[in-house]
């Protein structure tokens, strides 16, 4: 294998158009690895980090792409590449050539009914193009990350004063009018609207309303860091007003991870203004301190669907499902095939709010653990290549993506941690999550499965036995069908959970008997 990389001057792609090219690149054969990336500085140092050990004289503002490989194999590679960035051909409209726009300005002018624009530039980039949105009367989408705090806290200002809607920066999922935007899920159309500082939490709760036969009139992503002190969220309360307006939204869900306390207690007063039922969950937040502020609030992101559901059919909120006896049946089965060294958890994730949920679920167990993102009780990972203990992992953090896709895109990187993670004598639950929807992987039982059985033969050669439980968020709607994966992941005898929370549960339920 040996280096081979091209440049392509002043060529802007967004980064879901670079995560796809890149793992069709990975997907050929002959190639080791793939790299796809606008040539900042800071991305060609992670493809040196990654092993891509790129001399090359280039600007931010081309994109660059560097690979291990065969020659053969590059050479496919750098062909493929370069049809999938050629732009398609304009077909010509009454005997002319049709303008393509290159400018929000221009845009607007070919589509005057227009009132929404989504950002995906360079994050440097993105707050003057939202503005310009916004100052066309234009709701924002900004899926752009790297965007200063001070810049968003901006932007976000200007929206609120002229009664428009911000989602992100670093928004990756929502549902706007029933149109999945980003990583998200096909659910129903419904009458319960959701407002979300987190993407996998967005559609974990949306999936199980559907699941649960109701729906979603609209899903406002507000991107990861709204409700932080320098923000104010704005753009969750600007959700609340909007939802609260809107007469096919009869019930409102708020998801978020901790806010800073005095931004939560404005997001609450503004949910107790609001004329509709509000179910809020704070991942870790103090559930009697929600429910003094005069809301519904929920322990987990499948009880928030559950409480929103029941609400609206005039039923009392529920209490949390149990985790399932079958479930339970079938782990201290597992149980008593184990090695006596078996004791851990090792948890690999792509949905960084479900890595966050897991943590918080051991930790009510009575169980240490360590991550990489850690909540509040955990500790940090002493390792970064390897777990030790009760060790959950978020794939998606920028440690892991810098100049690769996100696991939910190409799980690579995820399947080899968690190969990694079981041959660990010391694990007895490998713990992880199959997210699914737009722009998640066509199909992520395809690679997953054979890593799955490689370490289920080591294990038993070894006369271990390791447990494999997951939670696949999506629905039967979704490209990849939930149920489809469901079916796959049990037949290789993977323990499948209904929900993320489930998963955690069951994997704290085997790591307390193995104490």
């Amino acid at each position: 294998m040996t280096l081979h990389y091209q440049c392509f001057p002043n060529l802007y792609k967004d980064s879901v158009s670079l995560m796809q090219i890149s793992a069709k690149l990975n997907a050929l054969d002959g190639v080791e690895q793939a790299s796809v990336a606008m040539a900042t500085p800071a991305n060609i140092e992670r493809m040196r980090d990654a092993g891509l050990d790129i001399v090359i004289d280039a600007r931010p503002n081309d994109l660059l792409i560097a690979l291990n490989a065969s020659e053969a194999a590059a050479q496919a590679a750098l062909e493929l590449a370069a049809s999938l960035l050629r732009p398609a051909a304009v077909e010509p409209v009454s005997g002319t050539t049709q303008r393509i726009p290159v400018s929000i300005a221009m845009g607007l002018h070919d589509a005057l009914e227009a009132n929404f624009a989504l950002i995906s530039v360079p994050g440097r980039y993105a707050a003057a193009e939202a503005l310009k949105a916004l100052s066309n009367g234009l709701h924002v989408m900004i899926f752009s990350d790297n965007v200063p705090e001070e810049q968003e806290a901006a932007i976000k200002r200007y929206a609120s004063q002229n009664q428009l809607l911000v989602m992100g920066p670093d928004c990756g999922t929502a549902i706007i009018n029933g149109l999945p935007l980003g990583f998200a899920n096909v659910v129903r159309r419904g009458t319960i609207g959701l407002v979300a500082a987190s993407g996998t939490g967005l559609q974990e709760v949306s999936c199980h309303i559907h699941h649960l036969g109701a729906g979603v009139s609209q899903a406002i992503g507000t991107g990861g860091r709204d409700l932080h002190e320098a923000i104010g969220g704005l753009s969750m309360i600007q959700g609340i007003t909007l939802l609260a307006e809107d007469p096919e939204t009869q019930l409102i869900v708020l998801i978020s991870k901790p806010p800073a306390p005095g931004i939560m207690q404005k997001v609450l007063a503004c949910a107790r203004q609001c004329e509709k039922p509000v179910v809020v969950h704070f991942l870790g937040a103090d559930e009697h301190s929600l429910q003094y502020e005069g809301v519904l609030p929920a322990l987990s992101l499948r009880h928030a669907a559950e409480i929103a559901v029941a609400t609206l059919e005039g039923k009392k909120a529920p209490k949390e499902t149990n985790t399932r006896e079958s479930l339970l049946t079938k782990a201290r089965d597992s149980i008593g095939a184990m090695a006596a060294q078996q004791k851990d958890i090792r948890g690999v994730f792509a949905g960084g709010t479900f890595c966050y949920e897991a943590q918080l679920a051991l930790l009510a167990a009575g169980l240490s653990c360590e991550s990489n993102v850690p909540v509040r009780g955990a500790t940090e990972l002493r390792s970064r290549q390897q777990g030790t203990g009760h060790s959950l992992v978020d794939m998606g953090d920028d440690e892991f993506t810098q100049g690769r896709p996100h696991p939910m895109i190409d799980p690579e990187l995820r399947n080899a941690r968690l190969l990694s993670e079981g041959r660990d004598p010391a694990t007895a639950v490998l713990l992880f999550d199959i997210v699914l929807g737009y722009g998640a992987s066509a199909d992520p039982c395809a690679t997953l499965l054979p890593v799955l059985d490689t370490l289920q033969q080591e294990a038993a050669q070894a006369q271990r036995h390791l447990l494999l439980i997951a939670h696949v968020c999506g629905t039967e709607d979704d490209p990849q069908n939930r149920q489809q994966q469901i079916e796959r992941l049990e037949q290789a005898g993977v323990l499948v959970a209904n929900s993320n929370i489930e998963a955690a549960r069951l994997a704290a339920f085997v790591a307390l008997q193995r104490k």
